[in-house]
C-alpha cells in the first residue's frame, strides 16, 4: 500500500517546494475554502507551490463501514472545486486499511522525500497516521526535525456556526438543500449523464430524465424538490424526485427530474441539477391519479418558487 501512495505522489509531484494540505474536502465549502486560502497565502510567503492530497474514499467508508458514508460531491467534482481555487496540484489517493496503518513519522517522511514538502497546514483538529497520532503538537514535533512548518489555520464560522461537512451532510439527510447550500456558499447539486428508465414519468404525463447516480452514496433525503436543470448550457425550471417511487412498490433509489419547459431526448446527455428547494417528502398514495394530481400541483408550486427566487 506504501508502494501505491508513493507512486501517486510521485506521479503528481510539481517541482522545487511545497506547501501541503491533507483531507477528504468533500463538498469544498466555506471552511475548507478558508483552510485553502491560508495555505495559499503561506506558500506565497515562503515561495513554496501548493498542494492537496485527498483521498477517494471517505476514511469512514474504512475505519467505519458500518456507518455508511453519503458523498456531497462526487470525486471528479471535488477535483474540480479544488483545481478552481488555484492550487497548484491536486492529488487523490485510496485510503486503505494498509494506508490506515502507516506511522505518523514514515508518512511525513514520504511527504518530504517525494513531495518536498516544506510546510503543512492543517485545522485544528487534523491529525494523520496510524490511530490518529499524528496530532498538530506530534506533528510540530516531527518539522522541527524533519524541516517542515505546521500551520494550523482556525475553524471557520458562518452566522456562529462552524462549516463542517458533517453539518452539510446532516442538513442535507433533512432535505434541507437551502441551509446546505449556504454551507457551500453555491446550490447544492447532482450532476450525471442521463440514462434511460422505464418510461413510468412519461405515461404518467411527466417526461423524467433519470440520472445515473450511485443511490447508496447519495446523502439528500427522499422527496420532491424545486431545481434548476443545466444541460446543454441552458438552464431549465424543473421538478426533481428523489426516492423509490413509493407509489409503485419498493424499488432502488432513483434521481428523476421532469424539465417543466422542455421538449426533446435527453438520453445520454450530461445533466447538472442545482437543489432550490424541498417542497414535500415522498409519498405512497392510494391511486396513479392521486399522484398524478400531486405532481400537477407540485409543478405549479415549483414554477413559482423558481420563477420568484431571490438571486440577490
Amino acid at each position: 500500500m506504501i508502494n501505491d501512495f508513493q507512486l501517486d505522489l510521485a506521479s503528481a509531484a510539481p517541482p522545487g517546494p511545497t506547501m501541503l494540505t491533507i483531507g477528504t474536502f468533500d463538498g469544498v465549502h466555506l471552511g475548507h475554502r478558508h483552510l485553502l486560502k491560508s495555505l495559499t497565502v503561506e506558500a506565497s510567503r515562503t515561495g513554496c507551490q501548493t498542494v492537496v492530497i485527498t483521498f477517494r474514499n471517505h476514511p469512514r467508508s474504512v475505519l467505519r463501514p458500518d456507518l455508511g458514508v453519503g458523498y456531497i460531491t462526487s470525486l471528479d467534482e471535488r477535483i474540480a472545486l479544488l483545481k478552481q481555487t488555484g492550487v497548484t496540484s491536486v492529488i487523490p489517493v485510496d485510503f486503505t486499511k494498509e494506508f490506515a496503518k502507516i506511522r505518523a513519522r514514515e508518512f511525513a517522511l514520504l511527504l518530504v522525500d517525494i513531495l518536498k514538502m516544506r510546510g503543512l497546514v492543517v485545522g485544528p483538529d487534523f491529525a494523520m497516521g496510524y490511530k490518529r497520532e499524528g496530532d498538530v503538537p506530534t506533528l510540530i514535533g516531527l518539522g522541527k526535525e524533519l524541516g517542515f512548518s505546521v500551520n494550523v489555520a482556525e475553524s471557520f464560522s458562518k452566522d456562529a456556526i462552524v462549516i463542517k461537512s458533517s453539518k452539510i451532510r446532516a442538513a442535507l439527510s433533512e432535505g434541507d438543500v437551502t441551509g446546505a447550500s449556504g454551507m457551500l456558499d453555491r446550490p447544492y447539486s447532482l450532476a450525471g449523464s442521463v440514462v434511460k428508465g422505464d418510461g413510468r414519468g412519461r405515461g404518467l404525463g411527466f417526461p423524467t430524465a433519470n440520472l445515473g447516480l450511485d443511490g447508496d452514496s447519495l446523502v439528500l433525503a427522499n422527496g420532491i424538490y424545486a431545481t434548476w436543470a443545466i444541460v446543454g448550457g441552458r438552464r431549465y425550471l424543473s421538478a426533481t424526485n428523489v426516492g423509490t417511487r413509493a407509489t409503485f412498490g419498493p424499488g432502488e433509489r432513483l434521481v428523476e427530474s421532469f424539465l417543466l419547459d422542455f421538449d426533446g431526448d435527453l438520453y445520454g446527455k450530461f445533466l447538472t441539477l442545482e437543489f432550490v428547494k424541498r417542497i414535500r417528502a415522498e409519498e405512497c398514495f392510494p391511486t396513479v391519479q392521486g399522484l398524478i394530481d400531486q405532481i400537477k400541483r407540485d409543478v405549479v408550486a415549483i414554477r413559482s418558487i423558481l420563477t420568484n427566487q431571490d438571486w440577490s
